[in-house]
């Protein structure tokens, strides 16, 4: 049994002040779920206070990104090591970071495995545009991203990362994709490459989320679905009752 695991993901979202508040405000609701992986991801300035925050709670702290060098003249970009100070997981490959910041699948693949010399857990995300999919191109650009996303990694590698499939066209649009397609999408085009560069075994353990428009009311639809591990949420992760719900109904 792959164990439900749901992120919040607050993007350039909440002061310190602020997440300081939403943790607190959070923190008893999302303790007495444990039977899933809850993690939050707030903004890298966030990153110190929350991790006291969550010290000895059992939740888990992410960060947003990070660069693949350890260290050098790189300006405004932040290192696995000093990533790795506070948290257990960072979120990498989201589409965001791929439209507006030049992302590419090559570049993910890079900072996946800086993430994992240095003991980090990635959250890969993969996921086409509304373009691509009303051109019949989900299966192509999803399972591309997969094997070059994750690429030269080792069995044992692939056997610690997190996949989030989240549609480009249902990310904050409110439009989510049916549970029924996305769990296709995961059974089809995510688990099958794992399968050939890793193996049954590594394809059938990594777990693999959903994000896109995931709210406490719609939550249900995906973690029914067989493929579905647990969600990626952006929007709803900002507001502590609605994340609660979202991660009871993966529980469930």
């Amino acid at each position: 049994m792959r164990k439900p695991f749901v992120a919040g993901n607050w993007k350039m979202n909440k002061t310190v002040a602020e997440a300081r508040s939403l943790v607190k405000e959070m923190l008893a609701g999302l303790q007495s779920v444990s039977s899933v992986e809850r993690v939050l991801c707030p903004p890298f300035v966030a990153l110190p206070s929350v991790s006291r925050l969550l010290k000895g709670t059992g939740i888990g702290l992410g960060a947003q990104n990070l660069y693949w060098e350890a260290a050098g003249a790189y300006t405004g970009e932040i290192s696995p090591g000093m990533v790795k100070e506070y948290c257990q997981y960072v979120i990498l490959g989201h589409s965001e970071r791929r439209a507006y910041f030049g992302e590419t699948d090559r570049t993910v693949n890079r900072k996946v495995k800086a993430a994992l010399q240095i003991g980090l857990i990635p959250i890969v995300c993969v996921g086409e545009t509304l373009e691509e999919i009303e051109t019949g191109q989900t299966e192509v650009v999803v399972t591309r991203q997969v094997r070059q996303g994750l690429e030269g990694l080792s069995v044992e590698q692939a056997s610690q990362i997190v996949i989030a499939y989240e549609p480009v066209w249902a990310i904050g649009t409110g439009r989510a994709a049916y549970g029924q397609d996305a769990n296709h999408v995961v059974g089809n085009y995510i688990r099958p490459p794992l399968k050939e560069m890793f193996g049954r075994s590594v394809s059938q353990a990594v777990r693999v989320l959903y994000g896109g428009s995931v709210k406490g009311e719609n939550a249900e639809e995906f973690f029914s679905q067989a493929e579905i591990d647990g969600a990626l949420v952006g929007g709803a992760s900002l507001k502590a009752s609605d994340f609660i719900r979202i991660v009871q109904a993966a529980a469930k």
